[in-house]
């Protein structure tokens, strides 16, 4: 999958209640809710299937995410301490 490559398998998988998917699930949630208002229905009590679906696929959206957020900031460290690693005399500790 071009979105998580396989190399990211080797990370652990964000909680499940993190901040990107509790966002983007009540993103979802109201978005049930302006459709059911822009269509002259009741707001809470009609579609209510449907607000849990798309309650349902914000969370997950939200959790892909987290977890490609947190795949490119691996990869972004990797990098760094990799370049770190390649030229020392460009990152002397100073003696304070």
């Amino acid at each position: 999958m071009v979105f998580l490559p396989d190399e990211s398998r080797s990370l652990p998988p964000p909680p499940l209640l993190n901040k990107g998917s509790a966002w983007l699930g009540l993103a979802g949630w109201l978005a049930a809710l302006l459709d059911n208002g822009f269509n002259q229905r009741p707001v809470i009590r009609a579609g209510v299937h449907r607000q849990v679906l798309f309650t349902t696929v914000g969370w997950f959206v939200g959790y892909y995410l987290a977890k490609r957020t947190e795949y490119i900031h691996a990869k972004l460290d990797r990098e760094l301490f990799e370049y770190v690693r390649q030229h020392p005399a460009d990152f002397k500790a100073t003696g304070i």
